[in-house]
């Protein structure tokens, strides 16, 4: 598939989107691990930073939770490492809360 061309002026706008997607994860993921933001709210959030999020990036940000314990959270789950918040099935999304201990 080949890259789109783009003006200047829509790299800039696709570019600043981008930074403003990257500084708003990074506020959501700083306020996962000081826990002043509850993981479930953000599983139910539909907004478009955490949509589109990896559920493996977004395991990291809770306290206590590395690589390897996000890692096979999902393995025993069966949630694929690349899947998106928004890919995620209810079921799934129920077993994540079950497996963290929290409540739906």
């Amino acid at each position: 598939m080949a890259l789109p061309n783009l003006t200047q002026e829509a790299k800039k706008h696709a570019l600043a989107k981008a930074q403003e997607m990257r500084r708003a994860r990074s506020r959501l993921r700083e306020q996962l691990k000081k826990g002043s933001l509850d993981f479930f709210q953000v599983l139910a959030a539909e907004d478009e930073v955490t949509a589109r999020m990896r559920v493996a990036y977004l395991l990291r940000s809770l306290p206590r939770v590395g690589k390897v314990k996000a890692q096979r959270i999902m393995e025993e789950i069966g949630i694929d490492e690349k899947r998106r918040v928004q890919g995620l099935g209810k079921r799934q999304k129920e077993a994540l809360a079950a497996r963290l201990g929290g409540r739906r």
